[in-house]
């Protein structure tokens, strides 16, 4: 049976048949959700330990962060810096400490998961779901490193199983865990705010659902995320609003707005993030509820997955998008996909999917396990933007040693690049000479370096400017005298290497107004 023909012949909204299992049948389904997710844990958490890539600048910009806990950074709201800080304090600096929450998180997001689709139709549709979930190519690639979608989607998730709770109780418990989820999400990721909009969708199209926004219960929970979130408005009030600031310069708005080529490579790009099987599944599952409806509980998953999807693929084509910005859809899709697989019977597609997605594991582990030693296709290794950072810390190191050796000891190093900023702090994180931001006097911070590290000339002495640009960085216009020291490149890979080009600093003239 075809895809399309089977949800085509199919009636909407007819729910898999529930499971008649005796206890012991009932027992099976959950110690192999369980040795599935175990299984594919120890894998991950084995894989992590043979990672040989260094941090991606994101993720040692979080571990600076988690150095310094707050209610927000330039960037992002909280959640990623209280993880990575818990984590590190467990466990180690190391990049898999450091890493390490992302596949505990995801794990616990596919129980959530697998809560769902059992709450929604049955434990075979939970168990079945939960496990694809775990093995989608996004999380795969979403395990091997830390981000602030993480913990959103784990958030996301209990709150979307809390909110089908409110409908199938009275009590307030579920309320009080869906604010609290809603809350926590808001501070990993300001997406969190999509799921009113979701919810929002599925009580205009599903009239019979609208009597829970009579209730007291649905306000509080909200009400409870919104406080939850206070915290860090009034750290954005205090500076100047600035992850406001960066959430509104990634919509890129104020550029060309017409950019079909970005819109196809978003939506194009979804193949890959839920896997290609699953997606055109779920694009089926689309145009069959367009053209003859759909049942109630395939209509709430479809509330909470396609609009993301349709929004960021209407914001690539007026500016940009990445591909994840739409991850928060397949908590949904993932429940969904499986329910429409397992009412067609359509074991097949199922199988080929899970075949795929631990294709591109295996290939995933491999990459990290040898990057920077196998020529791939094209020549162009994809991890090659995650080598070569700690041999530029090992070279600034020296650059310092060096200088101390000599009687001239630099007092601070200064880089203009953030990239190079986030991995010179965490690499270089035991050496005590200060990192700092280049910062023009008049203009608003521009990154989270910018904002709490801008270079000011306190110590008398000479700087060590560590520069991504060479001649052109605006560094130079604050100093009085540049020496260029030389050029140091980072082994990214066989085939690209990192550049920086090292200056000794001396006669700070104070920052200067970059519209001279």
């Amino acid at each position: 049976m075809t895809i399309g023909r089977g949800l085509a012949g199919s009636q909407p909204g007819v729910r898999p048949e529930p499971l008649s299992m005796g206890t012991e049948r009932r027992g099976l389904w959950i110690f192999g959700f369980a040795a599935g997710l175990i299984g594919l844990l120890a894998i991950r958490i084995l894989a992590l330990k043979a990672n040989v890539t260094d941090l991606y600048f994101d993720e040692a910009q979080y571990w600076f962060w988690s150095q310094n806990l707050d209610f927000g950074y330039y960037s992002k709201p909280a959640v990623i810096a209280g993880v990575i800080r818990t984590a590190t304090e467990a466990c180690g600096l190391s990049e898999f400490c450091i890493r390490l929450p992302s596949p505990l998180l995801h794990t616990a997001t596919a129980i959530v998961i697998c809560l769902l689709g059992r709450q929604l139709y049955d434990l075979r549709v939970g168990v079945i779901a939960g496990l694809l979930y775990a093995t989608l190519p996004a999380v795969s690639l979403s395990s091997s490193l830390i981000s602030t979608d993480v913990p959103l989607l784990f958030f996301w998730a209990v709150a979307l199983l809390a909110f089908v709770l409110m409908f199938q109780t009275q009590s307030w418990w579920p309320a009080i865990l869906f604010g609290l989820a809603f809350g926590f999400g808001l501070n990993a990721k300001y997406a969190m705010i999509w799921f009113v909009v979701c919810a929002a969708i599925y009580f205009f199209t599903t009239p019979e659902r609208r009597g829970l926004l009579k209730e007291a219960r649905l306000y509080v929970a909200l009400g409870l995320g919104l406080v939850m979130l206070i915290p860090n408005v009034l750290w954005n009030r205090e500076n100047k609003f600035a992850t406001l600031s960066h959430t509104a310069d990634n919509a890129n708005w104020g550029a060309s707005m017409l950019h079909p080529d970005q819109a196809a490579e978003f939506f194009l790009a979804q193949f890959g993030v839920f896997g290609p099987i699953l997606f055109a599944t779920l694009l089926v599952i689309v145009w069959r509820a367009w053209k003859e409806g759909v049942g109630e509980q395939d209509r709430l998953l479809l509330a909470f997955a396609l609009p993301v999807i349709l929004a960021i693929t209407v914001q690539a084509f007026l500016s940009r998008a990445h591909a994840n910005w739409a991850a928060v859809s397949y908590v949904a899709a993932s429940v969904l996909v499986t329910a429409t697989f397992v009412r067609l019977a359509s074991w097949r597609w199922l199988t080929g999917s899970f075949a795929l997605h631990a294709a591109f594991l295996g290939v995933l582990i491999a990459g990290t396990t040898f990057a920077g030693k196998v020529d791939w296709p094209g020549g162009r290794d994809p991890f090659a933007r995650t080598l070569g950072w700690e041999d530029i810390a090992k070279a600034t190191a020296e650059r310092l040693d060096a200088a101390a050796a000599a009687g001239t000891p630099y007092v601070a190093i200064i880089a203009d690049k953030r990239s190079l900023l986030a991995q010179l702090t965490y690499y270089m994180r035991d050496n005590p000479t200060p990192v700092f931001a280049y910062r023009p006097k008049e203009a608003s911070a521009r990154d989270h370096y910018q904002l709490v590290r801008p270079y000011n000339g306190a110590s008398a002495g000479p700087v060590l400017f560590v520069s991504a640009y060479g001649k052109s960085s605006p560094v130079f216009k604050v100093f009085a005298k540049a020496e260029q020291l030389g050029v140091v490149e980072g082994a990214a890979a066989r085939y690209r290497k990192h550049a920086v080009v090292f200056y000794t600093l001396s006669g700070y003239k104070g920052r200067h107004d970059s519209k001279r």
